[in-house]
């Protein structure tokens, strides 16, 4: 079988074509540079590619979409480039068994198995199977250092990769593409351009959001199932004391062992604790009328009133964003829809003053803060320092959002305790996002 090999700066998932073909020495150019490219392999007599790979060695990634003769994408791999420039990790795979010709590619009912793999050996392995046989069924997967890993072609000596998958028998043969001319396509001096929103981008962890908004009175939001939500003044709950000058911000029902979740570097001090909300008016079924509710939407440690120029997600330690696949997310860990801020210099003590006051109702070991999601209050006598406990809407992991100024300096710290509403047009004005 003769396969042809195109080039070009993006591929656009919707259209499935590529979006601005290159030459192959235009593709070299930037595959040396790191910029993203990607790679189309297709045969003749058929419409689909057989694969794509998308390529951005800035980003540590190479992916691999793989189609039927349908259309329908059948494979994706996630591969990651990491501290061996000579290897790659097979980091991150999803299989879609479709089960009829007739099937659709986006089918709720298609099989699938999701395959989850770091370099320290660990993995999981999920099966989703549906119709009578239907169900989630998770393993840890058994597998090689061969498998798990990969050598890594040079540039242009890549083989098929989804050659087994598409049924060939025998190794095929490659031939290069009509490619465009340096200059013809179109791109900007640097050789970026303006792909479509429809684009590949390569994989980025979870983003913040508007989170300045949510603290900012006026401004209206929905989440989605409230089809209009108005932010109020954020609402003040006191302050917490960190004499250590080290933040820590985690779920209190953890092993005293383990330590926070994630701790952050702020001046010595005490800072004011708040809570973001909104208001909405909604029918209410047991009153039969319409009824204005507050929500609260996050707690905010404020460590300054310089407002937030960027926000950034906190990282656990031995966190590597390298591994981070498209909106993964770090945070912190709850089994009791609980999380907390405290300072970390005296985690043990205050750890086990929330314990005695939360479980054993000790009235010297914790003060009860009432109507509001922060709940408890601890106080460590010897050094003065605090832990506050506040309340989620669920169980798992939070994401914990920095504030720095235009100088880099923390001027807050964000836990949403649910998700992120979308911003809504201002009544009067155009939508300031």
């Amino acid at each position: 079988m003769v396969v042809e090999v195109g080039y070009a700066q993006a591929w656009d998932l919707e259209a499935r074509a590529p979006w601005r073909p290159i030459s192959p020495g235009e593709a070299q150019e930037r595959d040396a540079a790191g910029l993203p490219y990607v790679v189309v392999y297709r045969t003749e007599g058929r419409q689909a590619p057989l694969e794509v790979r998308l390529v951005s060695w800035q980003d540590h990634y190479v992916g691999l979409r793989v189609y039927d003769a349908q259309g329908r994408r059948t494979h994706d791999l996630d591969m990651r480039l990491l501290d061996d420039p000579a290897r790659l990790l097979r980091r991150y795979s999803v299989g879609w068994y479709h089960t009829g010709p007739d099937m659709a590619e986006s089918d709720k009912e298609c099989p699938k198995i999701t395959v989850d793999l770091l370099p320290d050996g660990r993995g999981r392995r999920k099966e989703e199977r549906r119709g009578a046989l239907g169900g989630s069924y998770v393993t840890t997967p058994s597998l090689s250092d061969d498998e798990r890993w990969m050598d890594r072609p040079a540039f242009g000596e890549w083989p098929l990769l989804s050659a087994q998958a598409q049924g060939l028998t025998e190794p095929p043969a490659f031939r290069t593409a009509g490619g465009a001319d340096p200059g013809d396509s179109e791109s900007d001096s640097d050789g970026h351009g303006e792909a479509p929103a429809t684009c590949w981008r390569p994989p980025r962890p979870a983003q913040p959001g508007p989170i300045n908004e949510l603290f900012r009175p006026g401004v209206r939001v929905t989440d989605g199932y409230h089809p209009e939500m108005t932010v109020v003044e954020p609402r003040r709950v006191g302050t917490l004391r960190v004499p250590s000058g080290l933040l820590a911000v985690s779920g209190p029902d953890i092993d005293h062992g383990d330590g926070p979740h994630i701790t952050l570097p702020v001046p010595p001090g005490e800072y004011v604790l708040e809570e973001a909300q909104v208001r909405h008016r909604y029918h209410c079924e047991w009153e039969g009328a319409q009824v204005t509710r507050t929500d609260t939407t996050a707690v905010r440690l404020r460590v300054s009133e310089t407002p937030a120029a960027s926000w950034e997600m906190a990282l656990r330690p031995g966190d590597d964003l390298r591994l981070f696949i498209d909106d993964q997310i770090s945070g912190f860990d709850t089994d009791g829809a609980t999380g907390c801020f405290a300072d970390a210099g005296a985690w043990g003590s205050l750890l086990a003053l929330y314990e005695k006051g939360l479980i054993q109702g000790d009235p010297d070991a914790a003060e009860t803060i009432s109507d509001s999601m922060y709940m408890l209050r601890t106080r460590d006598r010897a050094s003065g320092a605090e832990l506050v406990a506040f309340a989620t809407t669920a169980d798992g992991t939070y994401p914990v959002w920095v504030g720095r100024c235009a100088a880099g300096e923390v001027v807050g710290v964000v836990v949403l305790v649910e998700g992120m509403p979308a911003l809504l047009p201002q009544k009067g004005t155009e939508a300031d996002a």
